[in-house]
C-alpha cells in the first residue's frame, strides 16, 4: 500500500490512526473499565466498584512506567495535572456542579480518588502524541503567556460561581494566543500540518465523547442526569477546551515546542517509494555496463 501512488494516502491514515490509539493508551484503557465494570462489576462485591476502578488504573501507571511507556518526567507533570483536577472535584462536587453516585472508601469527601486518573488520562494522551508524532510548531506562543491563561483559566472555575463568568473573554484569548500558531506531526516520513487550535478543539470534542460515556456508565453524573441519562451538554465542550488548555500547558514545561525547520535530506513518501522500485534497476543497468565491451 505504501508503494503504490493510489493506496499510499490510505495507508498513512490507517498509520495515523494506529498512532492515536497507541497515544489514548492510558485513556482507552480507562473508558474500557467504565463500561466493563458497569456491565459486569457484580453490585455486591466487597470492593466497591469505584475502588476497584482506582486500583486498576494505579496498576496502569505503575505499567506504563514500568514498561518505558511514560517517561518519570511526563509521569510528574500527569500527577500535577492529576492533583489540580482532584482539587477542582472537590470544590465542584461540593457546590453540586455534579455527583458520584455510589459508596466507596477511598474518596476525599464526596470526590472518588480515582476521579484524578480522568485528568491523567489527557495529560498522558498529550505526552504520548507529542512524542510518537514528533512535534514541531511555527509561531508558538511564549510558554508564560500560556501559563498566565492557564491560571487564569483555573481560577475562573471557581470564581464564575461566586462573581461574573470569564470564559468568554478566556475563549478570545486562548483564540488570539493560538490564531497564528500550526503543529507538524510526522505520521510516516513527512511531516503534515493543522492549525493548533484546530487540532485542540478537535481533541476536546474525543474528551466530550468520553465523558458521555462517564455519564452513561454512571460513574459521575450531572444534576440533569438524576432521573434517566441525557446527552451531557453541549456548552461542555467549552470547559474542556479550557482545561485542555491547562494540560497542554503543563506538558509544554517538560517538551519545550521546537521551531519548524525545512530539513534538508528527509525524503517523502512518494520518494522513498520510487527508490524502492528503481532500486533493482539501477543494481541492473550497472551490472550491464560492467559486462559491455569497452
Amino acid at each position: 500500500m505504501a508503494r503504490r501512488r493510489s493506496t499510499s494516502a490510505c495507508y498513512e491514515f490507517f498509520r495515523f490512526g494506529v498512532k492515536q490509539a497507541w497515544a489514548c493508551l492510558f485513556g482507552g484503557i480507562a473508558v474500557f473499565l467504565m463500561i466493563a465494570t458497569w456491565r459486569f462489576y457484580p453490585q455486591d462485591a466487597p470492593l466497591a466498584r469505584y475502588d476497584f476502578l482506582f486500583l486498576c488504573m494505579i496498576a496502569v501507571q505503575i505499567a506504563l512506567l514500568a514498561g518505558r511507556l511514560e517517561s518519570l518526567e511526563e509521569a510528574k507533570v500527569i500527577l500535577i495535572y492529576h492533583l489540580v483536577g482532584t482539587v477542582m472535584e472537590l470544590f465542584k462536587t461540593e457546590v453540586g456542579s455534579w455527583i458520584y453516585p455510589e459508596p466507596n472508601f477511598f474518596r476525599i469527601g464526596g470526590v472518588p480518588l480515582f476521579s484524578g486518573f480522568m485528568y491523567s488520562c489527557i495529560g498522558s494522551y498529550i505526552c504520548r502524541a507529542w512524542r510518537l508524532f514528533d512535534f514541531e510548531f511555527t509561531a508558538h506562543p511564549r510558554r508564560l503567556a500560556f501559563a498566565a491563561l492557564s491560571v487564569a483559566i483555573y481560577v475562573n472555575f471557581f470564581s464564575h460561581h461566586y462573581m461574573l463568568d470569564l470564559r468568554w473573554l478566556l475563549f478570545a484569548l486562548a483564540g488570539w494566543l493560538l490564531f497564528r500558531t500550526r503543529v507538524y506531526f510526522r505520521v510516516w516520513h513527512e511531516h503534515r500540518s493543522m492549525p493548533l487550535l484546530l487540532g485542540l478543539v478537535l481533541v476536546t470534542l474525543f474528551i466530550w465523547l468520553s465523558e458521555n460515556i462517564g455519564t452513561f456508565t454512571k460513574i459521575w453524573i450531572y444534576p440533569s442526569q438524576r432521573h434517566g441519562w441525557s446527552m451531557v451538554s453541549v456548552d461542555k465542550i467549552g470547559s474542556w477546551f479550557l482545561l485542555l488548555i491547562i494540560s497542554y500547558t503543563l506538558v509544554s514545561l517538560i517538551n519545550k515546542p521546537r521551531e519548524r525547520r525545512v530539513r534538508s535530506g528527509r525524503l517523502s513518501a512518494r520518494s522513498v517509494a520510487s527508490a524502492a522500485w528503481r532500486g533493482p534497476v539501477t543494481d541492473n543497468l550497472c551490472r550491464f555496463k560492467a559486462l559491455k565491451p569497452k
